[in-house]
């Protein structure tokens, strides 16, 4: 797919790729020989995830930050109000299978803004937001471990993939390094099923996927700035999953969108793969 204006937070979800267009205001899926679907419009629009029970979250910056929730009939209202934690730099969203998810903000107005750090907050199944990870260095993506156990976050700034434990209630204990990533500005991650993760590089152009420690054990490269990325799942029926990847020129605006979705196949490993 090209023509998107701002392509962002690629999910697989029931089948479909389902990601964000930013500079459109849209969230879109997509499937194999089919036309792409409009799924929600809202002029003030970031980044995407799923309840457990099918619900679409949507991080909106509008009146301070917000998470909306679409229901069954199409509608979006709201789920939970960031405004009280921070007012600017809402980015990424990720839910776990409890009901909740967590929001992160990278604590600036960016790209004008002077820095400050951002930070991560929990919102629980009825919508209650708190602060629950503090001081990170742009934090920008994010995922949770196949296990459900660690959250880990991407600090652009910090070049690196930090980590935390994940509570029953949610919480999050101490921080450690996940992986370094030198020269590497991680923005979208995801996980496999092995347990590794992929990044998504805008400067350089790349996806990679690292071991935990940073042992580099894949790469794919873009003709563009490499946004995020996402992994099709096995209910694709094919033993082979494709890393989704979203990209665009940063920065060269104004002229013909040039962002794509492009479906790489996934490098073949046999170390747990679907």
């Amino acid at each position: 797919m090209d023509g998107i204006v701002f392509g962002e937070s690629p999910r697989w979800h029931d089948g479909r790729l389902w990601f964000s267009d930013w500079g459109a205001g849209r969230v879109w899926s997509v499937a194999e020989g089919e036309e792409p679907t409009v799924e929600a419009e809202t002029e003030a629009l970031m980044c995407i995830d799923f309840l457990p029970d099918g619900r679409l979250l949507l991080v909106s910056p509008a009146d301070g930050g917000r998470v909306l929730r679409r229901e069954p009939d199409g509608s979006l209202v709201l789920h939970a109000d960031l405004s009280r934690a921070a007012q600017v730099g809402w980015n990424d969203i990720v839910a776990d299978g409890h009901g909740r998810c967590y929001v992160d903000s990278i604590g600036f107005d960016f790209p004008e803004g002077e820095f400050r750090p951002g930070l991560v907050v929990l919102v629980d199944a009825e919508g209650s937001v708190r602060v629950v990870a503090e001081g990170l260095a742009f934090p920008n993506g994010m995922a949770i471990s196949p296990d459900g156990a660690t959250l880990v976050v991407a600090e652009s700034y910090g070049e690196r993939l930090t980590a935390y434990p994940i509570a029953d209630d949610g919480s999050l204990g101490s921080a450690y390094t996940w992986a370094e990533t030198p020269g590497d500005h991680p923005d979208g991650i995801c996980f496999d099923a092995s347990g590794a993760l992929w990044y998504a590089d805008v400067a350089n152009q790349h996806c990679l996927r690292l071991r935990e420690g940073g042992e580099v054990l894949d790469s794919v490269d873009s003709d563009r700035g490499a946004f995020a990325c996402a992994l099709s799942r096995d209910d694709r029926g094919d033993d082979q999953p494709l890393l989704l990847v979203v990209g665009q020129d940063w920065g060269e605006w104004g002229g013909p969108p040039s962002g794509q979705l492009v479906a790489f196949e996934a490098p073949e490993h046999g170390d747990g793969w679907p």
